[in-house]
């Protein structure tokens, strides 16, 4: 064998394993589908993202994305989900309970994740936490129970407040069974909770103006993130009315809000990327237990409390895990 022939044989042997690996190489199909506008969950699908590429890259694979946005309109979701299961993703993943439900009704046989369903039992998502059966599962923010916390807050905050308004999607059935929830405990208290829909603009405003001819002495805003495309303007309203407000996202404190208590989103994130990562090894959603995200955190915004002349009780500040001058 001559020379140069040999010196070519060899340079073909150990580009071998190279060629193999790349052959190997895996590009996994991802959708999300979101029932809000892009920019509403820009922080948590990024932290989602980065996650999900650590734990695939050190697989040696890749991922590529699909996403689709509702902007509020949920009646836009069924024809999303339907594109998107169009296009054979290996997983639909979804923020919440109303795209979802959604993408189940397209699909009975392609995973599906979502990253913080409030009630997923209760709004038929899953057969139970444990065994959640079929082809969906996820993590939970247990909005039901936050509503509960939120109003009792509001109570420490502002204890004479006796007509509040609760402000969320009124397309999202856990954001309802939360409100139902709150109303019951509400009751118990001899306090009035007016249920607002504020899932798009034109409903906003017709829901703030209720709220100002109600007189309401406080509101309570839920954890759906639909809402978050107009924290400024919720934001703004309580200021120009003065009223005390609990929020279940830190993103309207962030915004000038008073108080937000609720479950850490991107710690739920995190884990939806896990199992993201489980099922794209090979793991059923049906085996894979809905996880609750038990990890709460109440962040308050001094300035907007001098503002509104609100005197934070000690109760409150002792317990808060962060502070926003």
């Amino acid at each position: 064998m001559k020379r140069r022939d040999l010196v070519a044989l060899s340079v073909a042997a150990l580009a071998a394993p190279s060629v193999l690996f790349a052959q190997s190489k895996r590009v996994y199909r991802i959708a999300i589908l979101d029932d809000s506008v892009e920019s509403a969950r820009a922080d948590s699908w990024k932290i989602f993202r980065d996650r999900l590429r650590k734990l695939v890259v050190a697989d040696g694979n890749d991922l590529a994305y699909e996403t689709r946005y509702a902007r509020g309109a949920v009646e836009r979701l069924p024809a999303l989900a339907a594109e998107l299961v169009a296009l054979k993703p290996d997983v639909i993943v979804c923020p919440s309970t109303p795209p979802t439900i959604a993408a189940m009704k397209a699909t009975r046989s392609i995973p599906i994740v979502f990253t913080a369903a409030g009630d997923p039992v209760g709004t038929g998502l899953v057969a139970s936490l444990a065994r959640p059966g079929g082809n969906v599962t996820g993590t939970t923010n247990v909005t039901t129970e936050i509503g509960i916390k939120q109003l009792e807050l509001m109570r420490e905050i502002a204890p004479g407040a006796v007509r509040l308004a609760y402000l969320t999607d009124g397309a999202n059935k856990a954001s309802l069974a939360a409100f139902r929830r709150l109303e019951e405990r509400a009751r118990s208290l001899k306090v009035e909770v007016l249920l607002l829909d504020c899932r798009e603009r034109t409903a906003l405003e017709k829901s703030l103006a209720t709220a100002r001819q109600a007189r309401t002495q406080g509101l309570i805003v839920g954890s759906t993130g639909v809402l978050l495309e107009h924290r400024d303007a919720i934001v703004g309203f309580a200021a120009e009315e003065k009223l005390p407000a609990v929020y279940a996202r830190r993103e309207y404190v962030d915004a000038g809000g008073l108080l937000s208590y609720g479950a850490s989103l991107e710690l739920a994130v995190v884990r939806a990327a896990s199992y993201v990562h489980r099922i794209l090894k090979g793991a059923s959603p049906a085996s894979l237990p809905v996880e609750q995200i038990a990890e709460f955190r109440m962040v308050i915004n001094w300035k907007t409390a001098r503002t509104l002349g609100i005197r934070v009780p000690d109760s409150i500040r002792a317990r808060a895990d962060e502070a926003i001058e």
